[in-house]
C-alpha cells in the first residue's frame, strides 16, 4: 500500500504548478507553499478518484493475506511432532490416509458441536483423510473435566474413544463433569478406572501440551482445525472443507 500511495503522491506532485524538488514526494525538501500545494493536489486527486484508495486497501488486504498463510505455514511446520505425533492424541479416520486433519475441540462448545457432523461426512466423503483430535477445553472447569475425561479415556479404553467422542458432542444439554462420567459409563467404559487416570498428573500435563500447542499456532477458540499448512480457525461448510483437503493434497504433490 505504501508503495502505491507513494506512487499516487509523485503523480499528484508532479501534476501540481510550481514544485519542482527533486523528489516530488519528500514533503522536508520543499518550501511551505510547495507542500501546501503539494497536499491540496494529493487532496483534490483522492476526491476525484476514491476507487484508487479503495484499490490500495484491497492489495494490503491480499498482502497480509498472503503474510498469514506463510506464517501460519511455518508454525505448523515448527509444531509438526506435537501437532501430528504426540503420542496420546486419538488418530481416527484413515491412520494410512495422505492428508491429516488436526481439530481442537472443547464437548461444550456449541460451535464444535455444529462441526461435528462436517467431520464425520468429511470422513465418510474422503477415505484418504486421517483425523487427529486435540482436546483444547476452553470454556470453564465442566469443560476442563470434560476434556480431562476424554483424554484418560484413550489410556483405559482407546477403542471406545470415537464412540464417547461422538456421545459427548451430540448430547443435546449441558456437558458437565457428572454427565460426561455417565456417558462414558453409557458407551461402556469403567469409570472407577476412568476416574483415577483422568486424576493423575500426565492427564493434566497432556492437557497443558494441548494448550501450549494451540497459543504457538494462534488458536484462541474452538473448533479450530489444521489441514496441510493452513490454520483454520472456526469451522467451514462441508464443500469448504473439502475444498481445503483438496488443496492441501495438492500442495503435497
Amino acid at each position: 500500500m505504501r508503495k502505491t500511495l507513494m506512487s499516487l503522491l509523485a503523480a499528484a506532485a508532479l501534476a501540481a504548478p510550481g514544485i519542482s524538488v527533486a523528489d516530488p514526494t519528500d514533503l522536508q525538501a520543499m518550501q511551505d507553499a510547495d507542500r501546501a500545494a503539494f497536499r491540496a493536489e494529493v487532496r483534490a486527486y483522492l476526491l476525484d478518484n476514491p476507487e484508487v484508495i479503495m484499490e490500495a486497501i484491497q492489495i494490503l488486504e491480499q498482502r497480509r493475506a498472503v503474510a498469514a498463510q506463510q506464517a501460519d505455514k511455518q508454525l505448523i511446520q515448527t509444531h509438526a511432532a506435537a501437532l501430528y505425533d504426540d503420542g496420546f492424541s486419538y488418530v481416527g479416520g484413515n491412520p494410512e490416509g495422505d492428508i491429516t486433519v488436526v481439530e481442537f475441540l472443547d464437548y461444550r462448545c456449541g460451535f464444535c458441536k455444529r462441526a461435528h457432523p462436517i467431520v464425520e461426512e468429511l470422513l465418510d466423503r474422503d477415505p484418504n483423510v486421517r483425523l487427529i483430535v486435540k482436546e483444547f477445553p476452553i470454556l470453564g472447569p465442566a469443560s476442563v473435566s470434560a476434556g480431562k475425561i476424554a483424554l484418560a479415556a484413550l489410556d483405559v479404553d482407546r477403542t471406545k474413544y470415537s464412540e464417547l467422542n461422538d456421545a459427548l458432542m451430540t448430547y443435546p444439554g449441558n456437558v458437565t463433569e457428572q454427565v460426561a462420567y455417565r456417558i462414558a459409563g453409557d458407551v461402556g467404559y469403567d469409570i472407577a478406572a476412568l476416574k483415577t487416570r483422568a486424576a493423575e498428573e500426565e492427564i493434566d500435563d497432556r492437557l497443558q501440551r494441548n494448550y501450549q500447542l494451540a497459543q504457538a499456532l494462534g488458536v484462541q477458540g474452538t473448533p479450530a482445525f489444521v489441514v496441510g499448512s493452513e490454520v483454520i480457525r472456526g469451522f467451514l461448510p462441508i464443500d469448504e472443507m473439502l475444498a481445503a483437503v483438496e488443496d492441501a493434497r495438492r500442495e503435497a504433490n
